[in-house]
């Protein structure tokens, strides 16, 4: 039951079997440079987060996914659409394994949720980047997002904004 597919990647909901897998990827320090505070996350919060992904897949109909690497049935990352602190436009989320970098996977990825958004009918997606992470801006340019503003955030930090437009403005 895959959500979408790419030439090399498999979409499909997160199961509770995807715990040790998104451990492996967002209990990496390094992996989780830029994203949110810069910390990894613990067993707990992952736990907690299926369950809140499980909550959004009722309300939604969707939310974050598996990415399974068709050569090997390995879960090499996560991606999806989320409404951080209860935004009204979904963002596009995605994380990888480390050494799954720097094969194009995650602009396959991104294009794929692109393409799930518009099959989904929702009119734009919005990303939010750190400035200095310049592979991940890469990532959204190529999967078709725009470019926006550097917005100022309350602690004192910028994030670098990136939209796609069902309709183009």
């Amino acid at each position: 039951m895959f959500v979408f597919e790419t030439p090399r990647l498999l979409g499909r909901r997160l199961e509770p079997q995807d715990l040790e897998p998104m451990l492996a990827v967002y209990g990496d320090l390094e992996a989780m440079r830029f994203v949110g505070d810069g910390t990894a996350l613990s067993r707990e919060e992952c736990e907690r987060w299926l369950a809140v992904t499980a909550d959004n897949y009722a309300k939604r109909g969707y939310g974050m996914f598996a990415l399974v690497e068709r050569q090997t049935g390995q879960v090499v990352g996560f991606g999806g659409l989320i409404h951080f602190a209860g935004r009204g436009e979904p963002e596009i989320k995605y994380a990888l394994l480390r050494s799954a970098w720097g094969r194009g996977l995650a602009t396959e990825a991104a294009r794929a949720l692109l393409d799930f958004a518009r099959a989904r009918g929702l009119p734009e997606v919005i990303a939010t980047v750190d400035p200095q992470h310049g592979a991940s801006q890469r990532v959204l340019a190529k999967a078709g997002m725009e470019r926006g503003e550097l917005r100022d955030e309350e602690d004192g930090t910028q994030t670098q904004m990136f939209y796609w437009r069902a309709v183009p403005r």
